[in-house]
């Protein structure tokens, strides 16, 4: 059922405690290299301040280990950085009132917002209780805000403290997605419920093991599924192809014959790569490169897809109407063996053009996208990958379903 939305109720005067996901790369001197996931949660934020509500922002980042401040994984960068987005859009600057999210300091600064205001809370995985989902640090965080927004999606599908025991301490208050979540669930959720045909799903990466529920699931629904990246040597190993040295997950090839077996038996095709470029080193500049056809030479292992794979999946997808991208072709990060995932990620943007919905799920597609400037070109490029994946599986959200649905 869909889900209010911040944009749906009137923030005028309200406390809005906001979760955003500013979990972002920092430098060695706490200078943030990459601001998409600030940039990504600016809508929301701009329409509670633009709307005269008072902005409490909370958010992790990295991986402390919770037992209190550690100063390479302070919020305090983030502020700077928002502050610097949004312009004449904030009243000053956005307040970091505290190294700690629910000390007084924090509590006062939230309480003493005024309208159009905003504040960022530190770091919430300072504190145990957020991964394990304490109802006592979930209380003090609801007592910063009069209405719940949940506005991030890549920590989704976490019960953290701030993702579930929060909205649950907040019952009777306002629980609504912000704009950010709210497309999410759109693409990811309603629009593959019923893709429009031929659904054709791209799965790429290193691990059969990370995608195995997502195929599972996707291979009832899929018309095809083109596999690229490492986890393909594992499909072709099942088949009984030589992948020379390839990465091999050994302990999956009889799960992976399985998935084979199953696409068939529900009438998805799932298709293989057929040549490969290869190289003797996992190395950019040295070892001996070749491409192969059919199986990969003794001391070789496949880096990319070859150029027979890229035109046969590019034909594909130049016909599809739905399109989930999920996983590179290669090491795409690597000029040499960039190639497949720039023509295949090219292809996705020529469906796009003529009319297909286009889905990146994140992770490391979503990096590839950006890196070959297709962005853009692209229906939806989803923020959260263990998310967005775990919803390609067909799970439900306890984070989402404790918002409030529209009336």
């Amino acid at each position: 059922m869909p889900k209010r939305t911040i944009d749906q109720i009137d923030v005028a005067s309200k406390r809005v405690l906001m979760r955003v996901d500013f979990n972002v790369p920092l430098d060695d001197d706490g200078q943030i290299t990459d601001d998409i996931r600030i940039r990504a949660a600016l809508p929301s934020i701009r329409y509670v301040l633009e709307n005269g509500g008072r902005l409490i922002l909370m958010s992790h980042l990295g991986r402390p280990d919770g037992t209190g401040y550690q100063p390479e994984f302070s919020l305090e960068p983030c502020a700077k950085r928002l502050t610097e987005l949004l312009g004449d859009t904030l009243r000053g600057e956005v307040r970091f009132p505290s190294h700690d999210c629910v000390d007084g300091a924090a509590t006062a600064a939230a309480q003493m917002l005024a309208d159009g205001e905003c504040c960022l809370l530190e770091n919430l995985r300072f504190h145990n209780g957020e991964k394990k989902g304490d109802p006592e640090f979930a209380k003090k965080l609801a007592a910063h805000g009069e209405v719940y927004c949940n506005n991030a999606f890549g920590t989704c599908h976490r019960e953290h403290a701030s993702m579930v025991a929060v909205p649950e301490a907040m019952i009777g208050a306002p629980r609504v997605s912000g704009s950010l979540v709210e497309k999410e669930i759109r693409y990811l959720n309603d629009a593959l419920a019923h893709p429009a045909k031929p659904f054709v799903v791209v799965l790429g990466g290193a691990k059969v093991s990370d995608k195995l529920p997502a195929i599972a699931h996707l291979i009832n629904t899929a018309d095809t599924i083109l596999v690229g990246g490492a986890m393909a040597y594992t499909f072709l190993q099942a088949t009984g192809a030589k992948v020379g040295t390839s990465r091999v997950e050994l302990e999956m090839l009889e799960q992976a014959g399985e998935i084979l077996s199953k696409a068939s038996e529900a009438g998805c095709t799932i298709l293989l790569p057929t040549d490969h470029v290869c190289s003797t080193t996992f190395n950019e500049k040295t070892g001996d490169n070749t491409t192969a056809k059919g199986d990969i030479p003794d001391g070789y292992m496949g880096l990319d897809i070859g150029p027979d794979t890229r035109e046969a999946y590019a034909s594909v997808l130049t016909k599809a109407k739905t399109i989930v991208w999920n996983g590179p072709m290669g090491v795409f990060e690597w000029d040499l063996f960039a190639v497949g995932t720039r023509q295949v990620g090219e292809a996705i943007v020529k469906a796009t053009q003529n009319g297909a919905i286009s889905i990146v799920g994140g992770g490391d597609s979503a990096a590839a996208a950006e890196q070959f400037g297709l962005v853009n070109d692209l229906s939806h490029v989803s923020t959260g990958g263990g998310a967005s994946l775990e919803m390609l599986s067909g799970k439900t959200f306890r984070s989402v379903e404790l918002l409030d649905n529209v009336n």
